[in-house]
């Protein structure tokens, strides 16, 4: 489907009997749309001179409970396509392509339903797990809606728990993901990846293939190469395109078709390649240039990167689930066996310097590295509440930056909009001080 036809569709079709028909609460879904639609009204489209090509993300965020669900929708009812979702980053998304499922990444970056929630969970659990849970409880993601299986993994502790919860209200399969980096525990996340893989295929009734694993590897790979591409540009000055833009690109990656999706970021990345070469930018050259670190940010959650963009800044690189973590590693594509395939896919996942590693000093060397290759002014580290492990990554993060002579600031948050004015005024004062 094109971009231009999908925004046809949402001017002519009307998706409530489609909602409806999964099962989700409609009006309270007509709620939770306009308020994303305003959120991003006052994020993406008050953005000054965008590359012109980022219209394709605005389609996908027109279209991300709409177009994209009927799409899914379809596919399901037409040919038997099963939706497999997640919430992490560690769930190889090759595995569930190869077995002919649909991949996505389910709702989790804004509040709902708190009320609901804290009846199953406890208060000071934080905002992503909170998030997830009520969307369910409240019936508003499309996504959960629809999907057939969702796969959790025990990276923390509040997920592990909080999904004995989830798993009582759609059906679960949890991914052991070791904590500690030996040569048992990454053959302990290959048989993991082998474990998913025939839940994938009881699921889908489909036997994953050496041919279909292979394709689904290269898929996967080209659109990591296509956002590595578009990471590159980002290094001058001016920044051709904003964090915000980039932030959405990956977004976008969770739950977009993956072949359209890749070939409108090669195009993204062409125009800025143009746009570098020509010493246009999205900023004013000499703008201040921030490298984000810290826990990921699902959609509908931009409040960070627009503070920080509104500010003046321009944010030029993402060490993160939804930045650099997604696309920085491929997947080899060598393997000449399904056995060598699937050891591949693990050892690329088990390698993703995520905080629940211990030690993890990984992320600190990628942070380090990005700064340096993106030529940025400070990093900015941000953590959701009653997120331990973030929380007490970012002594050592500090120490470290500090160290490399790199300005550094640390935030707790959540998904609300109450501490908006304090992150601004701290955000204001640390831009002004670099």
């Amino acid at each position: 489907m094109s971009e231009s036809s999908e925004n046809s569709q949402t001017a002519e079709v009307d998706y409530h009997p489609m909602w409806s028909e999964l099962g989700m609460d409609v009006q309270a879904h007509d709620g939770l749309l306009g308020a994303v639609g305003q959120m991003y009204q006052e994020s993406y489209l008050s953005q000054k001179n965008r590359p012109e090509s980022t219209s394709y993300l605005d389609g996908v965020a027109m279209n991300i409970h709409s177009g994209r669900i009927k799409e899914m929708v379809d596919a399901k009812h037409a040919e038997g396509k099963k939706v497999v979702g997640s919430f992490c980053l560690y769930v190889p998304e090759e595995i569930i392509t190869a077995a002919g499922g649909t991949s996505v990444g389910l709702c989790s970056g804004a509040d709902w339903d708190t009320a609901k929630v804290e009846e199953h969970l406890p208060r000071n659990t934080c905002p992503l797990i909170k998030s997830f849970t009520g969307f369910k409880l409240g019936r508003v993601c499309p996504y959960i809606e629809s999907s057939d299986l969702v796969v959790g993994e025990n990276t923390c502790d509040g997920k592990k728990k909080a999904y004995e919860f989830f798993g009582t209200q759609k059906p679960m399969f949890i991914m052991d993901v070791p904590n500690v980096k030996t040569d048992e525990t990454k053959q302990h996340f290959r048989n993991e990846v082998r474990r998913l893989a025939k839940r994938v295929e009881q699921e889908t009734g489909n036997t994953i293939a050496y041919e279909g694993l292979k394709a689904a590897i290269k898929q996967a790979n080209d659109k990591r190469r296509a956002l590595q591409r578009l990471y590159k540009t980002r290094s001058a000055d001016p920044a051709p395109i904003s964090g915000l833009d980039s932030l959405l690109a990956v977004q976008a990656a969770f739950m977009d078709d993956p072949v359209r999706l890749t070939a409108a970021i090669n195009k993204m990345s062409e125009e800025c390649e143009r746009r570098v070469h020509d010493g246009v930018g999205v900023s004013e050259k000499g703008a201040k240039r921030i490298l984000y670190t810290g826990t990921p940010m699902a959609v509908p959650y931009w409040k960070i990167f627009t503070i920080i963009e509104q500010a003046g800044a321009v944010i030029v690189g993402e060490e993160c689930c939804t930045g650099s973590r997604y696309y920085k590693d491929l997947v080899d594509e060598g393997g000449q066996t399904l056995d060598e395939l699937y050891d591949a896919i693990a050892d690329r996942y088990f390698n993703i310097n995520c905080a629940i590693y211990t030690p993890n000093p990984g992320r600190i060397e990628d942070v380090l590295k990005m700064a340096k290759e993106q030529h940025a002014d400070g990093i900015i580290d941000c953590s959701l509440q009653f997120c331990t492990i973030y929380d007490m990554e970012s002594f050592g993060m500090e120490k470290a930056a500090q160290e490399a002579g790199i300005p550094y600031m640390h935030i707790t948050t959540d998904y609300s909009s109450e501490d908006s004015g304090q992150l601004k005024t701290r955000v204001e004062a640390f831009l002004e001080m670099l």
